[in-house]
């Protein structure tokens, strides 16, 4: 058997920055110990499996260590495919996941992802989350992920956490927010829990910092930027109980994957 696969770097206008990720346009399922293995061979951050069904585009996603409930940039990479290489006429794109419905539509040049906000809620020992993170935190929230909020831009781009200790936390990952000099916001993240220690550009994590930044600034439009060695820029809004995380994509590299 062959698969073909498409590596698309997401929220970038340019190989080699914003997050990479595989994606794979099947025309059935393969089983999920298969899958898991795929996405462990190319070892990024997610690989991206889609399927047509009845109901729409089912989208699901693991990292090299295991399945997850919602991903940003390879539903961007995964919209990019198939919008691209397999020329879906439509405007937007229905996506079926483990979250509930998403879709992606084109929009002034940029693809809009629509995922719903999340709420984080105060968390009260700071303590554990300081020595993980190595810094003193303004803010601590949490919902699946952590949301940890610090005084300066400069704050976030120093943060060197204790990976050991952040993956023993119980959530999937911590977010390190705080206000931007040239954006709104910006962010890291950081989720070795998953088998990622520095994700690169996460849609998934806006759907906390939208709501969250939206309301510091009494501001439902926002730009953000992810402070990762390779970084990348995302446009957001607010829309209810709605996301919309808006950006670019890159096709880098298109190959087969050979099982036979």
């Amino acid at each position: 058997m062959q698969l073909a696969f498409h590596q698309v770097d997401a929220f970038s206008e340019r190989p080699f920055s914003g997050n990479p990720a595989m994606v794979y346009r099947l025309d059935t399922w393969l089983n999920d110990e298969l899958m898991q293995q795929i996405a462990a061979e190319h070892n990024l951050a997610e690989t991206a499996f889609v399927v047509r069904e009845a109901e729409g585009w089912r989208i699901r996603w693991f990292t090299p260590a295991t399945e997850v409930p919602l991903c940003g940039h390879a539903t961007l990479a995964s919209a990019y495919v198939l919008f691209e290489v397999f020329h879906e006429p439509a405007e937007r794109l229905d996506f079926i996941s483990q979250s509930g419905p998403l879709s992606v539509t084109r929009e002034d040049g940029r693809l809009w992802l629509d995922f719903p906000a999340i709420e984080a809620r105060e968390v009260q020992d700071h303590q554990q989350v300081a020595r993980a993170l190595g810094v003193q935190p303004v803010e601590v929230l949490g919902s699946n992920e952590l949301l940890v909020v610090l005084e300066s831009e400069q704050a976030v781009i120093d943060c060197q956490p204790d990976m050991a200790a952040l993956a023993k936390l119980p959530w999937l990952g911590a977010i390190v927010t705080a206000r931007g000099a040239q954006h709104d916001f910006v962010s890291r993240y950081f989720a070795p829990a998953i088998g990622i220690n520095e994700d690169p550009v996460t849609g998934s994590t806006h759907c906390l910092l939208i709501p969250y930044w939206a309301q510091r600034l009494d501001k439902t439009r926002l730009t953000a930027f992810q402070r990762s060695a390779r970084g990348g820029e995302l446009f957001c809004r607010l829309e209810g109980s709605r996301v919309k995380i808006g950006g670019h994509a890159t096709l880098v590299a298109s190959g087969t994957l050979m099982l036979d």
